[in-house]
C-alpha cells in the first residue's frame, strides 16, 4: 500500500499547479520525518495564495527547526496578520507562541 505522501506526490505530478494537493503532500512528508522535502511545496502554497494562513504557519515551524529564525519570523508573521484579519483564535494563539519561543515580538497587534 502506497504511504500517504506517495498518494499526494502522484496527484502532484499529475496536477503540479494544485496547491491543496501540494499542502496535503507536505503534510504528509512532515509527518514521515520529511521535512526538508515538504519547505518547497509549502512555499509554493505561499506564494500562490495570499490569504492561506495554514502553509504559513507550518512553513515558519520548518524554518525554525532548520534553524532560521530570521526567515521563520517573516513567514510567522504573515501568518499571524491572517489569523487576526480572519478571526482564526487558535492559530493567532499558536503563531503567537511560534514567535515568542523564537525571540521575536510580534510585528502585529490585535485581540
Amino acid at each position: 500500500m502506497p504511504s500517504r505522501s506517495d498518494h499526494f506526490a502522484a496527484l502532484v505530478a499529475r496536477h503540479p499547479d494544485n496547491e491543496l494537493f501540494r499542502f496535503s503532500l507536505a503534510q504528509a512528508l512532515v509527518t514521515e520525518g520529511r521535512e526538508a522535502e515538504a519547505a518547497p511545496h509549502l512555499e509554493l502554497c505561499v506564494a500562490k495564495k495570499a490569504d492561506w494562513m495554514m502553509p504559513r504557519i507550518l512553513l515558519g515551524k520548518l524554518r525554525l527547526q532548520f534553524g532560521h529564525p530570521a526567515e521563520a519570523r517573516a513567514v510567522l508573521e504573515d501568518a499571524l496578520r491572517l489569523a487576526l484579519e480572519q478571526h482564526h483564535e487558535e492559530p493567532e494563539h499558536e503563531v503567537r507562541a511560534l514567535l515568542a519561543g523564537a525571540g521575536s515580538r510580534p510585528a502585529v497587534s490585535g485581540n
